[in-house]
């Protein structure tokens, strides 16, 4: 059970946070390839650490389970699911000091959290998942707001670069990585989201089968946007990288029908040459 309670305990209201938004807009603002930023050792160490000791396990809570080719992964929005101390963090994700670091941090007026977490909530990847590069969903199913800003903590203590699942920010026509972001324990990511902000971990995880990559994810709102970012209504938008062009159709035939050896070692092969790829690039 954690000793921490954070029922009269509000993180946000220490106002280091409005200084490290104020210190960090240009920053944020200068990101490439679009605004974005990480801020290492965000939370408080012990409240970070009892968030962590909550996590659940895979087989612990009701996961919505998305297996696919574009995305692998282990996600719960179901609030009632969290531990005590990570449900009241949310809270304060939601909470006007929050909003007020955020906004003063990004520059965008009049942000609107999402208790409803649609696509958020808690993240985890087992070794094998991953999320292909895509710009998220720009319209909020319920409440018709306009999604403007993602935030993500991860909460992955010991974790090697070897492991992978680094979040990458690629341009809007898929041809170059701006950014890559190793998802450490305590480090919060927030990052602009538009029709072109292209972002995902697309390679598979390589950490040891007792490991996974964890995370909270929340996404800010606002009513309406600037013109020149309105692109319609749409759906999550999933994008190839240049060397996955020819991978589609032949790869799904090679998994499905390759002797296993044969298979294990071209994803080996395929793995190591992505990986090559990306830190050339980055």
């Amino acid at each position: 059970m954690s000793t921490v309670d954070l029922s009269d305990r509000f993180v946000f209201d220490d106002p280091k946070y409005l200084q490290l938004a104020a210190e960090n807009a240009e920053r944020y603002a200068n990101g490439n390839p679009f605004p974005h930023i990480h801020l290492d050792n965000f939370l408080p160490p012990d409240v970070a650490e009892a968030v962590l000791a909550e996590f659940p396990k895979p087989a612990d809570i009701d996961w919505h389970n998305y297996n696919r080719q574009t995305e692998i992964k282990l996600v719960c929005a179901d609030e009632t699911q969290f531990g005590p101390v990570t449900r009241q963090l949310f809270y304060q994700f939601h909470s006007i000091p929050f909003l007020q670091f955020l906004e003063k941090l990004t520059g965008i007026d009049n942000l609107i959290p999402d208790p409803l977490l649609r696509g958020g909530g808690l993240h985890q990847i087992r070794r094998g998942g991953l999320l292909k590069l895509h710009a998220d969903f720009n319209k909020h199913d319920s409440t018709f707001l306009d999604r403007r800003i993602n935030v993500l903590l991860y909460l992955n203590k010991d974790w090697k670069e070897e492991y992978g699942g680094y979040l990458e920010l690629w341009d809007k026509d898929t041809k170059f990585c701006g950014d890559k972001i190793l998802p450490v324990f305590n480090r919060l990511a927030i990052f602009t989201t538009t029709s072109d902000s292209f972002h995902g971990h697309p390679d598979p995880l390589n950490c040891p089968e007792d490991m996974t990559r964890k995370s909270l994810a929340l996404y800010y709102y606002t009513n309406g946007r600037p013109k020149g970012e309105a692109d319609g209504i749409h759906t999550t938008i999933f994008k190839s990288r240049p060397e996955e062009s020819f991978s589609g159709v032949m790869w799904r035939l090679g998994q499905d029908f390759a002797p296993p050896v044969l298979w294990r070692t071209a994803r080996r092969v395929r793995e190591r040459y992505f990986r090559r790829t990306i830190q050339k690039r980055g």
